[in-house]
């Protein structure tokens, strides 16, 4: 408690506590939904099995509007990725040691739950489990890890998508979501390929909305009381291309700054509503946001346009609750409470679906496992119980591998002469794209597959070739200041 408190003695005043708030938040969200969704049954061969109870309960589509919060994280991590790349130039670093600072925090956690999984997998091999049993239950532990590929895939981009930001400002995520809005279209008409790269435009475009929030937080789209008066009212427009909010800022799709006032958060509040009504009413998206098996245009994977809506309608809400937040996280103990959960927020993520496989598995061995049908009374009535059980399991887990995370501080690099920065910057590069494949292909690997390792021995040698190689990098060039 006593550490807690100096770091919130020691929080910048100019801090935006808020997105502390909405990652920790998005965070216990996803793993409160995917604890109290899951339902768990025996297969043929009377081992437990696991999967989605959505699809028994369609009343449930609504909800996933609300808990459907990858959105949020991306927009968090536009506003930290800006917030930091800032601070590291202003300190005289460049991309690439950004890049390979922005790693460490990452991927310790990261490692730390596939070194585990790996390894338990080989002792269960030992013991004389077949790989057909050892690959389902690490499939499903690792679940987490589509989304941190994502999320890696964006964050190597950021120095040329804030670049972009500078240039084209909110022109940006428009053209991105017009491209999204051309995969979809690919996945209904065909060719169906057409849509992959949405697994990346749709989170960048979000990611690029965080980049137009840290500039409007920070001023660099002058307010009208900073214009000089012998600026001309041309001046002005060319300048601004659009109109102002309360605050002054310049707003329109050329503007770099988020428009922040009551009436342009209720605008994306009530808009993003309507628009994702009118497309997954009479329009073509299935209701829920979280795909389901069968969906031709599932909304998440990749992300489509009509989650796009729902993820400005997301934004309008955060916006108008912003003000109050901030005055409240200006207390202690709130303050306290959201660094004591962004510590081990990753931790989290990555073993909330661990938990769920030890809690299983020990209750099997009991011979207490109960396997309601999904959507039943008793399915709903376990539901308590069950969260209370796996947060206890997690609890366990993060006492355990939190302090990985915990006490990985900032890592600052020195810069390297000449030749040797570029040549660092390309192996930062190709560390992320070795560790974004590992996941990726863990991933798509299929659930039942003969896997000895749990994870298939490309990907896991992709993965520890990449972040190994960030690790040396780091390793070669830390810096003291």
């Amino acid at each position: 408690m006593r550490r807690l408190a100096r770091l919130a003695a020691r929080t910048p005043a100019d801090r935006e506590r808020y997105l502390d708030l909405l990652r920790a938040l998005a965070i216990v969200l996803v793993v409160l939904g995917h604890w109290a969704i899951a339902a768990v049954s025996y297969d043929e061969h009377g081992r437990p099995d696991g999967h989605s109870a959505l699809t028994a309960i369609p009343w449930a589509y609504p909800l996933t509007w609300a808990v459907q919060v990858m959105p949020v994280f991306f927009l968090v991590g536009g506003y930290a990725n800006a917030a930091s790349l800032a601070a590291h130039r202003r300190r005289g670093g460049d991309a690439g040691g950004w890049l390979l600072g922005r790693s460490a925090r990452l991927l310790r956690p990261t490692s730390a739950l596939i070194l585990v999984l790996a390894g338990g997998a080989l002792i269960a091999r030992l013991a004389g489990a077949e790989p057909a049993q050892v690959r389902p239950v690490v499939w499903f532990a690792t679940i987490p890890l589509w989304f941190l590929a994502a999320y890696l895939a964006v964050v190597p981009l950021t120095p040329l998508m804030y670049a972009l930001h500078r240039r084209y400002g909110l022109l940006v995520p428009l053209v991105l979501a017009l491209l999204v809005a051309a995969g979809d279209l690919g996945r209904a008409l065909g060719p169906a390929a057409l849509a992959l790269p949405s697994y990346l435009l749709g989170w960048l475009a979000v990611h690029q909305i965080g980049f137009a929030w840290f500039d409007a937080r920070r001023g660099h789209c002058r307010p009208l009381d900073a214009i000089p008066p012998a600026v001309t009212t041309e001046d002005r427009t060319t300048e601004g291309r659009g109109t102002e909010d309360r605050a002054g800022r310049r707003l329109g799709v050329r503007s770099r700054c988020l428009p922040m006032s009551p009436r342009a958060a209720a605008a994306m509040l009530v808009g993003g509503l309507v628009v994702a009504v009118l497309l997954t009413g009479p329009g073509p998206y299935p209701v829920s946001m979280i795909n389901l098996p069968g969906q031709r245009l599932a909304n998440a994977a990749p992300p489509s346009v009509a989650l796009l809506a729902v993820a400005t309608a997301q934004l309008g809400l955060i916006l108008l609750l912003r003000e109050r937040a901030e005055r409240w996280l200006h207390r202690s103990r709130p303050w306290q409470a959201v660094i004591a959960v962004n510590s081990v927020v990753l931790t989290v993520f990555l073993w909330h679906l661990s938990a769920t496989v030890l809690l299983v598995g020990a209750l099997h061995g009991l011979g207490v496992l109960p396997t309601p049908a999904a959507g039943s009374a008793a399915w709903l009535a376990w539901r308590l119980p069950w969260v209370l059980m796996l947060a206890v399991v997690l609890a366990v887990l993060v006492a355990i591998f939190g302090p990985i995370e915990a006490r990985t501080g900032r890592s600052t690099t020195s810069q390297p002469p000449g030749r040797w920065a570029v040549a660092r910057t390309l192996l930062t590069v190709a560390g992320f794209a070795a560790v974004v494949y590992a996941l990726a292909a863990n991933g798509a690997a299929a659930k039942t597959a003969p896997e000895p390792l749990g994870v298939p021995v490309v990907a896991l040698v992709a993965y520890l070739a990449g972040a190994g190689t960030l690790r040396l990098l780091r390793s070669g060039w830390e810096g003291r200041g």
